[in-house]
C-alpha cells in the first residue's frame, strides 16, 4: 500500500514538474507545444495563421503545432507535459478537472460547438425528442448523448460506434450519425444525399470549444501564456478575415483535404458565427462564466463528474484582457 501511495504521489509531482517547464531554442524565443484535436484543418485556422504571419514569433514564442487524431487524448497531453497547450471542449475541461488533473481553459476556440447529428432529409426525426426508436452513431462516452437521452426522456433510442465516415450514411436511408456541421454535411451533398442537421447547442447543451493549459504552467508562466493567448486570437481574427493563405498552407500538411472542402468549412464557421459573434472580432476567445456555471451543472445532473467542480477552476479570464 505504501509503495502504491509513493508512486501515486512521485507520478503527480512528475505531472506539475513536467507541465511547469519550457525551454529557449537557439534563436531566444521560448519552445511552446500546442496539441490540436483533429488533422489540420480550418478549425484549426487561427493558430496556423498566428504561426504564418509570424504572430507566435511577434511574441517571443516559437510554437509547434502538433496534429491530433482520433486516438491522440489532448488533455492527458497537457498533463503529462507533452505539449503545453492543446485544443478541447469546457465539458471535457470540467470533467477532467473532477478527475484530478489540473487544466484550465484560457480562451474560446469557438463560442458555440458545431456538433450535431445528420440524417436524411426524408427521416421521420426533424427534432431531438423524435429520436426515441433510432439508432445514432456517435463517439462511445458522448456526454451530449447522455443529455439528450435524459432531456427528452429517450427510452429506446440506441446508440453505436461512430466510423469517422459518411459510407454507412450513404448506404443506409436510415442512418444517422454524429457530425460536426463543417464537415460531414460537405461530403454527404457531394455525394448526392439530400440531408438535414440538427444542432446539439439547441437543446441547451452548449459548450465551448476551448485552448487550454496546465494550472501550474499557467500559473509558473503567466507571460508565455498571455503571449499564446494574444497571438491566437489575433490569429483567428485574421484568418475569418481572409483564409486564402492559410488553407494553402493547410493543403500541404493535409493533403487529404480539398480546397473546396476547406471553403465549405470556413464559411460553415462564418455563418454560424462559430468564432465569434456576428460583426464582432473582439469578441474572438472570449467567456461567459454564467455558462461554465450552467456547464458544470449540467455535468453534476448527469453525474458524469468524480466529484462537484467549482466552475471557475476550470478556466481564468486573465489572459483574456489583453488581447
Amino acid at each position: 500500500m505504501l509503495r502504491a501511495v509513493l508512486r501515486c504521489v512521485a507520478f503527480s509531482l512528475s505531472i506539475v514538474v513536467l507541465a511547469g517547464c519550457h525551454s529557449s531554442g537557439s534563436n531566444g524565443l521560448i519552445s511552446v507545444k500546442f496539441q490540436t484535436d483533429w488533422y489540420p484543418q480550418p478549425e484549426h485556422g487561427g493558430f496556423y495563421e498566428a504561426l504564418l504571419k509570424g504572430y507566435y514569433k511577434d511574441e517571443g514564442l516559437d510554437v509547434t503545432i502538433l496534429p491530433g487524431g482520433p486516438y491522440v487524448i489532448a488533455e492527458q497531453q497537457v498533463s503529462l507535459g507533452a505539449a503545453q497547450f492543446a485544443m478541447g471542449s469546457s465539458d471535457r475541461i470540467l470533467e477532467a478537472v473532477a478527475q484530478g488533473q489540473p487544466l484550465v481553459a484560457v480562451a474560446a476556440t469557438m463560442q458555440h460547438d458545431p456538433q450535431g447529428i445528420m440524417m436524411h432529409a426524408n427521416s421521420p426525426v426533424h427534432a431531438f425528442p423524435d429520436l426515441e426508436g433510432h439508432t445514432v452513431a456517435i463517439k462511445t462516452g458522448a456526454t451530449w448523448f447522455e443529455y439528450i437521452v435524459a432531456r427528452y426522456q429517450l427510452k429506446t433510442v440506441r446508440e453505436i460506434p461512430a466510423t469517422y465516415s459518411i459510407a454507412n450514411f450513404l448506404a443506409d436511408p436510415n442512418y444517422i450519425q454524429q457530425i460536426f456541421v463543417t464537415s460531414e454535411p460537405f461530403f454527404a451533398r457531394k455525394a448526392g444525399a439530400d440531408i438535414r442537421t440538427l444542432l446539439i447547442s439547441d437543446t441547451g447543451y452548449d459548450p465551448y470549444r476551448v485552448f487550454f493549459t496546465s494550472q501550474s504552467y499557467a500559473q509558473a508562466h503567466p507571460d508565455v501564456v498571455a503571449k499564446f493567448v494574444r497571438a491566437s486570437l489575433r490569429g483567428w481574427r485574421d484568418y475569418m478575415a481572409d483564409p486564402t493563405e492559410v488553407n494553402a498552407e493547410l493543403l500541404k500538411r493535409n493533403p487529404a483535404m480539398t480546397a473546396e472542402q476547406m471553403n465549405f468549412t470556413w464559411q460553415a464557421l462564418r455563418d454560424g458565427h462559430f468564432i465569434y459573434p456576428a460583426n464582432d472580432p473582439a469578441a474572438a476567445g472570449s467567456f461567459d462564466p454564467a455558462r461554465w456555471a450552467a456547464m458544470e451543472q449540467q455535468l453534476a445532473n448527469l453525474k458524469v463528474l468524480a466529484h462537484p467542480v467549482e466552475p471557475t477552476s476550470a478556466y481564468t479570464l486573465k489572459f483574456l484582457s489583453a488581447r
